[in-house]
């Protein structure tokens, strides 16, 4: 499978490393070239430095023949309009984005975007471990019972 994935941070490094050693064809895209040290130097992927949102940087990062693209840069403006033109320009056929704001990612959901929220993801982790006491991030683990705790 043949992924482009925009923004090299700890999200998209992670993503992209997980993707190579499962045996994906990845190529990551990111404006700073800093960024691709996350990968390693064995990363067996590819590196296209440039912004998600230029027609011509996706074209390099060979997005015509992309099955998946993940954009998921630290800012939700740059990662909405990547997506849309992964999936609109380039008929990308599986895209996802990840937006920080729960009201503008409903919104965008609401027009055909596929999206993941991790702040919504996340706050209701830690409420479901607030209240069950199981962490739902490792969910083999035993719940803690209140009154057992050490206080």
């Amino acid at each position: 499978m043949k992924v482009v994935i925009v923004g090299c941070g700890r999200v998209g490094s992670t993503l992209a490393l997980e993707l190579v050693a499962a045996g994906h064809d990845v190529t990551i895209v990111d404006e700073r070239v800093s960024a691709f040290s996350r990968l390693g130097e064995s990363f067996g992927g590819n590196m296209v430095v440039g912004t998600g949102i230029d027609e011509s940087v996706l074209r390099r990062a060979g997005i015509e023949d992309a099955d998946c693209f993940a954009s998921v840069t630290n800012g939700d403006n740059r990662n909405i309009m990547a997506a849309q033109v992964a999936k609109v320009v380039f008929n990308v056929p599986r895209v996802i984005t990840r937006i920080y704001d729960p009201i503008r990612e409903r919104t965008y959901r609401e027009f055909g975007l596929e999206t993941i929220c991790s702040t919504t993801i996340v706050s209701s982790m830690i409420s479901t471990f607030l209240t069950t006491g199981e962490n739902p991030a490792y969910p083999s683990a035993a719940p803690q019972d209140l009154a057992q705790a050490p206080r």
